[in-house]
């Protein structure tokens, strides 16, 4: 069946297997996708959602670099809302409502008409390994297909177990079974395994609820979109989420299956999503709080199945009935199927290179929740990576890897390289130093040239790009240029109880007030007249404003980083011997020697490794 040997073979066809595929064939890599489950390609196992915080503007660096993800989340989605717009725009984080049946056919599609891409459905039960370099995979049949790289995205799949109250059973996900061989494989050749925890919430029947009980959760009126393509359109029609909340008779209800909890008596012994805890966490570590806040969200256009966000569980499904029956709305609510936890394999991430090769075997890439990472942009962009660093390495060209300063999916890779992660590791603005750069709005500008480079961004589309950035360059200038009359300036300035001017002046100084918007200054005739002649679009009006509010911030932030990136330009010698420098702390010597970064600035960012040991090392290197 398979005689010919594949450049790339991705094992699992989630969101990081999909990316993965995608950009190793698009690159032009001979590539394999081996699925347990052809149907359910690019699942969405939990929640019908894609972006957030953080987690949009990953899916904007994605579309950028020429992945799917963007692409999808438009054409499926029901509901798009931009995120903490009344914050500055580092915070401003695009978020849509998926449905979830066409995200997973819009996917499969656009993987089936990408060329140099194969598909096969069988578990895949271990690896073929030669002479420490990766040669192929086994699957549960016995076939043994051959491979040159072999990038593993198994999700939640590795010896996964799923638990309901004092109920549990194999299976990677709510009736698929786990997928088994793996991990014992790769423990036997040396790699450190560990076991997290994830959990999902009871999806319902939308007929039983009463949504006039509950607070409607529309859209944005002007809705945008994700892709930065001509090819997806924002959405004309949306469809609503609602907000409930739960009590404290709803909470006493829960606590009464504590018991039974596998979270409480000790079946769970791994660590779940700090940020995303259970219900059952929630009401035990916030004690004083009365009422928690749930989202219902709808799984799709047509379908009457929603998604109640903020209660996942794994207390018994009767505990859960009783208690849900208590929330306001959901007083004859029926259950499609229970929550539940699911416990799985993952691998320490600091046992990977940047490029998201391990270190142990010449040609195996890890990508997603095997890495100890929870959601799908997360997942979706590692594979991204993987998928593209995997094909660079068959065709004998130097790695790609994103800096801190370039994108959130440099600093996401670099924290689990470098810090290692024990619980899932999720992305949040707070993760980045430099999120004035890495805004949802200048991904293109940050990363399409990258793309064009690697051959995942078309010609056409890097000029779309250059022709947006010259745009708003040019309408920034206009303000830079332009006087307005203290007549033309104050009645706008008046109406925002911002000081009012005595002179003519340039325009850049009363739009860079902070409570100056670009709809105050097209009251301005010249303003007005100048979107109008040069048919200016909203990307490129809101990212001239952006420049013309914020460029100080920016300015710094570029400084800052230019000053630590020349650490990055000093490099460590491959396999070091940390143990000879006696000056350095015995944690730093045991850390470097575990992780062996490969530059000074990487070193600097390991936990344990203080600004001492680093200093122990710059003089060893004579800097």
């Amino acid at each position: 069946m398979f005689n010919e040997i594949y450049d790339v073979i991705v094992v699992g066809a989630g969101h990081a297997g999909s990316e993965a595929a995608a950009a190793a064939a698009n690159m032009g890599s001979k590539t394999l996708l081996i699925t347990m489950n052809l149907q359910n390609i690019a699942q969405m196992s939990c929640n019908p959602a894609m972006g957030g915080i953080a987690k949009g503007q990953i899916v904007r660096e994605i579309d950028a670099l020429g992945g799917y993800s963007g692409i999808v989340s438009d054409t499926s989605a029901i509901q798009f809302k931009m995120l903490n717009k009344s914050k500055g725009p580092a915070m401003w984080s695009p978020r849509v409502q998926s449905d979830r049946m066409r995200f997973a056919e819009d996917w499969r599609m656009l993987l089936e008409n990408t060329k140099n891409l194969d598909f096969y459905q069988e578990m895949v039960s271990g690896l073929i390994v030669e002479n420490g370099k990766i040669a192929g995979v086994k699957t549960s049949l016995g076939i043994e297909v051959k491979a040159k790289s072999v990038v593993l995205t198994n999700g939640t799949f590795l010896n996964g177990l799923i638990h309901i109250g004092d109920k549990n059973f194999g299976g990677g996900r709510a009736g698929e079974k786990a997928a088994t061989g793996i991990t014992e494989q790769l423990v036997n050749l040396g790699f450190e395994s560990g076991r997290m925890k994830t959990g999902t919430p009871p999806r319902v029947d939308g007929r039983s609820l009463d949504f006039s009980k509950m607070t409607e959760q529309p859209g944005d009126e002007v809705p945008e979109k994700f892709s930065f393509l001509d090819s997806t359109k924002p959405l004309e029609n949306q469809r609503s989420c609602y907000m409930a909340h739960t009590s404290e008779l709803v909470h006493d209800l829960l606590r009464e299956g504590f018991d039974r909890s596998p979270m409480f008596n000790g079946r769970i012994k791994s660590l779940g999503p700090r940020y995303c805890p259970s219900i059952e966490d929630k009401i035990n570590r916030f004690s004083d709080k009365n009422s928690h806040q749930l989202f219902v969200e709808p799984e799709g256009w047509n379908t009457v199945e929603m998604y109640i966000n903020g209660f996942s569980t794994s207390l018994p499904e009767d505990v859960q009935f009783k208690a849900m029956r208590s929330i306001v709305g959901f007083e004859n609510v029926k259950f499609f199927r229970p929550g539940y936890a699911i416990e799985y394999d993952y691998f320490p991430p600091t046992q990977l290179k940047h490029t998201l090769e391990t270190k142990l075997v010449d040609g195996l890439y890890f990508a997603g929740q095997i890495n100890g990472t929870t959601g799908y942009e997360e997942a979706a962009s590692q594979g991204l990576m993987a998928g593209i660093n995997a094909s660079l390495k068959v065709q004998e060209k130097d790695p790609f890897i994103l800096q801190r300063n370039e994108a959130y999916i440099g600093v996401l890779v670099d924290d689990l390289i470098t810090k290692g992660t024990e619980e899932p590791y999720r992305m949040f603005t707070s993760r980045a130093e430099y999120r004035t750069l890495l805004r949802q709005d200048n991904a293109d500008f940050r990363l399409t040239p990258r793309a064009y480079d690697l051959g995942l961004a078309s010609e056409k589309r890097l000029r779309r790009m250059e022709e947006k950035r010259e745009a708003s360059e040019k309408f920034v200038q206009f303000f830079k240029d332009t006087s307005v009359t203290k007549e033309e300036a104050n009645p706008i300035l008046e109406s925002k109880n911002s000081a009012s001017v005595k002179q003519q002046g340039k325009m850049h100084k009363i739009f860079a007030r902070p409570n100056i918007t670009i709809e105050d200054m097209r009251k301005i005739k010249s303003v007005d007249d100048y979107i109008k002649e040069h048919n200016l679009d909203r990307e490129i009006i809101e990212q001239a404003e952006i420049q013309v509010k914020y460029s100080g911030y920016i300015d710094k932030e570029k400084n800052n980083a230019d000053k630590l990136n020349r650490l990055e330009n000093i490099k460590i010698p491959p396999n070091f011997n940390y143990s000879k420098l006696q000056s350095m702390s015995l944690e730093a010597r045991e850390k470097l020697n575990k992780i062996q970064p490969v530059t000074i600035s990487q070193a600097s960012r390991i936990s344990g490794v203080s600004p001492a040991d680093i200093s122990v090392l710059l003089v060893y290197m004579g800097r």
